[in-house]
């Protein structure tokens, strides 16, 4: 009689992380960077039809990195338990700590007992009445939670990135000022997926990007994408707070 095959539930375990980190590491990187008039987030992404930054409610917004039809699933899964929680209760129940909750669970039952676990991180975010009301969740492939400030960078070479994003952040930047460090970050990325020195990084021309922010002041829904001329203009004068204010 033949022996049964056995893994260790440590190896089994790391694994499974290897495999989705490996995955993830695969995609562009997405930066999500607070402003004073709200939260920015901006990835390369050539497709004006594949997002990776989506709405999810008035005030909350979605972004990822991984394998796009596994986070694209997740996104409306996100939708529908906001839209679910808005009707049944009242609109303002809707949160991203609640939606961050459910999405952990969500990955950590996947990782523990599905034999793939997704490919993907994800970033929650909402943005608030006030900076120190702006609420930036990032979630891992096995569902852990990590409460940010700030600044985020998701997906490929995320590690050097974010030092990167982390020595040239500082609040109450403007929105032309956090859209100029994210170009130069997601910039720092050459061809190869090796990250170059600072003032090598190549140039990505407005039509690669998508650009989206929440908007502190204004409508109901903050959530709006950036494109075309207006981006263009944001990009082309970073240091124009007044320029930033317009859009």
């Amino acid at each position: 009689m033949t022996m049964p095959f056995y893994v260790s539930p440590e190896q089994l375990m790391k694994d499974r992380a290897d495999f989705a980190r490996k995955g993830i590491a695969r995609g562009r990187s997405v930066v999500v960077l607070a402003y004073e008039g709200g939260i920015a987030f901006a990835t390369e992404n050539p497709s004006r039809a594949l997002h990776k930054i989506s709405e999810i409610y008035d005030r909350i917004a979605f972004a990822a990195v991984g394998k796009y039809n596994e986070f694209e699933n997740l996104r409306v899964a996100g939708v529908r338990y906001a839209d679910l929680r808005g009707y049944s209760y009242d609109r303002t129940d809707v949160t991203a700590r609640g939606l961050a909750n459910a999405y952990a669970q969500t990955l950590g039952t996947v990782f523990t007992t599905e034999s793939k676990p997704l490919e993907v991180e994800l970033v929650v975010a909402e943005v608030g009445p006030t900076p120190g009301a702006d609420q930036i969740y990032r979630l891992s492939y096995d569902g852990s939670v990590a409460d940010e400030h700030g600044h985020v960078v998701m997906g490929g070479q995320a590690e050097q990135l974010g030092a990167r994003v982390a020595d040239a952040w500082h609040e109450g930047m403007s929105l032309a000022e956090v859209l100029a460090l994210a170009v130069r970050t997601l910039g720092a990325v050459g061809a190869d997926g090796s990250v170059t020195a600072e003032g090598e990084e190549r140039e990505i021309a407005p039509g690669g990007l998508e650009v989206a922010v929440l908007e502190r002041a204004g409508r109901r829904r903050a959530f709006r994408r950036l494109q075309g001329a207006v981006l263009a203009g944001l990009l082309d004068q970073p240091g124009d707070r007044d320029g930033a204010e317009q859009v």
